[in-house]
């Protein structure tokens, strides 16, 4: 990789991280944890195999990450973050706050993992009724489901279904995602082609801290 050949930690950080893709490999091992090869290709929608080689060459190098050989049954390469790499993770968070309000800007036909929400859930949402029981609600938005859920007050998201969830929202992630935030009425968001079943008075135990 070409190294910007300045003395200044910005640029010694860009020449580790800065080059594309990098730094979401840096998200897909931050929120997918050890990852094989295929896993992270898979969660790298766009980008060449052989780019994915080079990066994974590179960041190795820079001590962002390590790989190691998994015994049987797995008996595979896994990718994993370093130390090192970890101490990116305040970052991604701040790039994810600081990009949020674009989202509004994407196109429908963008790629989507259900999986990349959990950042978005973990950074704005909360329970507005923490003192009442928990609530799950399952999200399909085109992949693998992934369930919402209240925790102590907090919202979190895991991939998998609901065992008996109180809701289940399926549609494009914008209205999911409009709904749950409290930017989209559920009735508009129906309009538009979101389907709901179950119970629809605990969708409003999730909201958003950036609704105004």
């Amino acid at each position: 990789m070409r190294s910007y050949g300045h003395f200044c930690a910005v640029s010694k950080s860009l020449d580790a991280v800065g080059d594309r893709w990098s730094l979401l490999v840096v998200r897909e091992l931050m929120l997918l944890g050890r990852c094989r090869y295929t896993d992270l290709l898979n969660g790298l929608p766009g980008i060449a195999t052989n780019m994915l080689a080079e990066r994974l060459r590179h960041l190795e190098d820079a001590g962002v990450i390590s790989r190691q050989v998994a015994p049987p049954p797995i008996a595979t390469t896994l990718f994993r973050l370093t130390a090192r790499g970890e101490a990116l993770l305040p970052v991604i968070r701040e790039l994810g706050r600081w990009g949020a309000p674009m989202l509004g800007e994407g196109g429908d036909g963008e790629a989507f993992r259900s999986y990349w929400m959990t950042l978005p859930l973990e950074l704005y949402y909360y329970d507005t009724s923490p003192e009442e029981p928990p609530v799950a609600i399952e999200v399909r938005m085109g992949d693998e489901p992934l369930v919402v859920e209240t925790s102590d007050g907090k919202v979190v998201g895991r991939r998998g279904r609901a065992e008996n969830p109180d809701a289940i929202l399926t549609g494009q992630p914008r209205l999911v995602l409009g709904v749950l935030s409290g930017r989209l009425g559920l009735k508009q968001a129906r309009t538009h082609g979101l389907q709901v079943e179950g119970n629809t008075k605990v969708l409003a135990r999730i909201r958003s801290i950036t609704v105004a």
